[in-house]
């Protein structure tokens, strides 16, 4: 009882995904969307990069695509809104996943700008699975030209703002508790904490 269609019954998705993932980039769609709402009303969505640490998971996954929904939202109500995509490639996360290259070292052996570079290495590694992993999603956005918390510039930028809060006296020398993580001899943030309750 079903109507006569060319529509397939069978999705195909992997012959199809890559189909439609190549006709997205010869579209240029970002762009095409980007042009035709020139002039409109600017929305900026500024979204919290993911750690490079490794492949996305799923809350990165859910958090991108609730994202990205919005921001399409937006261009579908008239706004400009470009999105443009980053990864936070420093910080503890990174650093834990590049001494996987060292099995059997102890960390404390391992010279300092050798790490730094198996850093490098490890952050350049799994920012490119992400891109290709939040495009398969189909995430909108500006993938060829992200920021990128490693890169020189961005370093610089992060510099400048501190001058200048500096130079408005907004950074002050004072005396607080940081919590420490013995195993991963780091600093860790007020969030990370655990408390043991008693019962």
């Amino acid at each position: 009882n079903l109507p006569r269609t060319d529509f397939p019954m069978k999705a195909n998705l992997p012959q199809r995904e890559p189909e439609i993932q190549r006709r997205w980039r010869e579209m240029d769609i970002y762009r095409r969307v980007l042009a035709a709402r020139e002039g409109g009303p600017h929305y900026l969505l500024h979204d919290g990069p993911p750690y490079t640490s490794g492949p996305i998971h799923l809350g990165q996954a859910l958090n991108k695509v609730l994202k990205d929904i919005v921001v399409k939202y937006k261009s579908m109500q008239g706004f400009f809104a470009p999105y443009i995509p980053g990864w936070d490639m420093h910080g503890l996360p990174t650093e834990l996943k590049a001494l996987q290259a060292f099995p059997g070292v102890d960390r404390h052996q391992i010279p300092i700008m050798d790490l730094r570079r198996e850093c490098a290495r490890t952050a350049m590694q799994f920012m490119e699975v992400q891109r290709e992993q939040f495009q398969r999603l189909g995430v909108r956005g500006d993938w060829a030209h992200p920021y990128l918390t490693a890169t020189a510039e961005y370093e610089q930028g992060v510099l400048a703002v501190f001058r200048d809060l500096v130079a408005r006296e907004c950074i002050y020398r004072g005396l607080k508790p940081v919590h420490w993580c013995p195993e991963c001899e780091t600093a860790l943030a007020e969030a990370e904490i655990e408390y043991e309750t008693s019962s």
